[in-house]
């Protein structure tokens, strides 16, 4: 299934994609994709569903994130090696953790606004992941069981505030609309292998990045059973897993950063499209 959220800011509604990509309102007994929806039971009982006998929800609506109810936000730094090398940075040995709060989110076509005085404004395509269930010391071997679907992330950084300023990166991680999520949450039988996913990310038209989800160094069975480890994962959580090269601080000889007026195009195979414009601080 395809998941969406739509409508205005703040009072977006739930739906489901049909098989010709229009957007179909959920029956109102489903009032949002909560935590609860993204359970095992409640994604079976959307699974009941037949879309092509739902409400059509008529022209091009805005998208928001699409589930509700996220805790936190964890990141994972550093996962695919060509982007380390860029990044001048040495191949982690075990997963490097961040977060981003979750003022961060916003829909996946929203407009992405810079923080003020930023001048490193960054992008990275990440594949998301989503959680559906408790998760505490889960093994490798099970974690696919506590993830409910999968999603597009960009996590949009600010390099000086990231890397130049005192403290952890997560002062340059964190700022309103640095997550655009969605543009649909895919659950995860529509997706067989997360680890074989084309993905790529163009700055005004041009192509920046483009890789796959198979050359991260620490997969989603990994990461998911890893962060279980140091936090209780919770349903509706995200994880975003890191990104592949190509990202404006790698660039050779002089790096390349947003500025207002950039669009943004940021695609992964299976999960969607979103397209962000740039805006000043």
């Amino acid at each position: 299934m395809k998941l969406v959220r739509y409508g205005a800011a703040g009072k977006e509604k739930p739906g489901i994609v049909d098989a010709n990509g229009r957007i179909r309102a959920l029956p109102r007994k489903f009032k949002d994709i909560t935590p609860d929806v993204l359970s095992s039971s409640g994604l079976a009982a959307l699974r009941k569903l037949k879309p092509e006998k739902l409400p059509l929800v008529p022209g091009k609506p805005r998208l928001g994130v699409p589930f509700t109810g996220c805790s936190k936000i964890v990141a994972v730094g550093l996962n695919y090696s060509d982007h380390a090398k860029e990044a001048g940075m040495p191949i982690p040995a075990e997963p490097i953790l961040f977060m981003k709060a979750i003022t961060s989110l916003s829909g996946p076509n929203d407009k992405v606004r810079l923080l003020r005085d930023s001048k490193k404004g960054d992008w990275e395509v990440e594949l998301g992941v989503v959680i559906g269930r408790k998760a505490q010391y889960v093994s490798e071997a099970d974690a696919l069981k506590y993830v409910a679907g999968y999603c597009v992330a960009n996590d949009v950084s600010e390099r000086e505030f990231q890397l130049e300023r005192a403290g952890q990166w997560v002062k340059g991680k964190s700022g309103d609309t640095f997550c655009p999520a969605g543009p649909w949450l895919v659950t995860t039988d529509e997706i067989k292998d997360p680890q074989n996913l084309k993905m790529s990310l163009k700055v005004n038209g041009e192509t920046k990045q483009h890789g796959s989800t198979s050359t991260m160094i620490f997969g989603v069975k990994h990461l998911v059973s890893y962060i279980s480890r140091f936090m209780t994962l919770m349903p509706g959580d995200l994880i975003v897993t890191g990104t592949p090269p190509g990202v404006g601080l790698g660039i050779k000889p002089v790096p390349q950063f947003l500025k207002a007026g950039d669009t943004m195009e940021v695609h992964i195979e299976g999960l969607g499209t979103q397209t962000q414009q740039v805006v000043a601080g």
